[in-house]
């Protein structure tokens, strides 16, 4: 079954689907080497089962919304797009003034962590809308 036999809705749903599931592998790589690399070990918020749940969700959700950005205007990929950005820069500020310990080491650590993860999430829901127009992606995995 081709990409035009299914409905926009789906394609952007399962996209945002794809994405996550990769994003989670990603999102647990960096986990593994950020943790081994700066000794940071309290996992009670961002651990494995957060990140697999956590992150499919996400951006299962954003691919509904980009097709909600796409229903609802003309110019829906670069509203979307100003959006992602935007809302990755403004987690990315307000994470980087986080304080979740009484030890600095602690809180650095949770940030640095924390950070790079809204960076990996907001780069893939920035690229959901090329993937969603990719005609080879959608016949190919979709």
């Amino acid at each position: 079954m081709n990409s035009q036999q299914h409905p926009s809705f789906f394609n952007a749903m399962m996209t945002g689907l794809f994405v996550g599931i990769i994003d989670t592998l990603i999102c647990l790589s960096y986990s593994i080497g950020y943790r081994n690399y700066t000794g940071y070990l309290p996992s009670a918020i961002i651990n494995v089962s957060s990140l697999i749940f956590a992150v499919n969700l996400i951006l299962l959700l954003l691919g509904i919304a980009y097709y909600g950005f796409l229903r609802a205007s003309g110019i829906g990929t670069g509203l979307y797009l100003a959006v992602i950005l935007v809302l990755t820069a403004f987690l990315t500020w307000k994470t980087a003034e986080l304080i979740r310990f009484n030890d600095a080491r602690l809180d650095n650590g949770f940030r640095g962590l924390l950070i790079g993860i809204i960076l990996i999430l907001g780069v893939s829901a920035a690229c959901l809308p090329f993937l969603y127009r990719s005609k080879k992606f959608l016949d190919s995995v979709i």
